[in-house]
């Protein structure tokens, strides 16, 4: 299964969003096109081995379904977290919180 997640943002109705997709979607790249095509906007898009997850599990496997994480008006935070004695920048919506680690 391929597990992606994307942060997006609805510029229509001001609220920023995170949500994963575990199954549904063989590439990355057709998970932001689906999202895009719906008039949201992909603020970052990373796949399994990218993500630290700091207070938010995986979701089970799901072929039909994305899985909404957290979602918040206006637009997502960014915040560091150390792991370490390495800084990494996170993505904030509402109290969820991760990194994506392409840095």
């Amino acid at each position: 299964m391929n597990y992606f997640r994307i942060t997006g943002f609805n510029p229509k109705e001001n609220y920023c969003f995170i949500i994963d997709s575990n199954g549904r979607f063989e590439k990355l790249w057709q998970f932001s096109s689906y999202l895009l095509n719906k008039g949201l906007k992909v603020l970052s898009a990373c796949s399994e081995e990218n993500i630290v997850d700091l207070n938010i599990t995986k979701a089970s496997p799901d072929t039909d379904n994305l899985i909404l994480r957290a979602t918040a008006k206006g637009m997502p935070q960014h915040g560091t977290h150390e792991i370490d004695g390495v800084i990494y920048k996170t993505i904030m919506v509402a109290d969820k919180r991760y990194i994506d680690n392409r840095q």
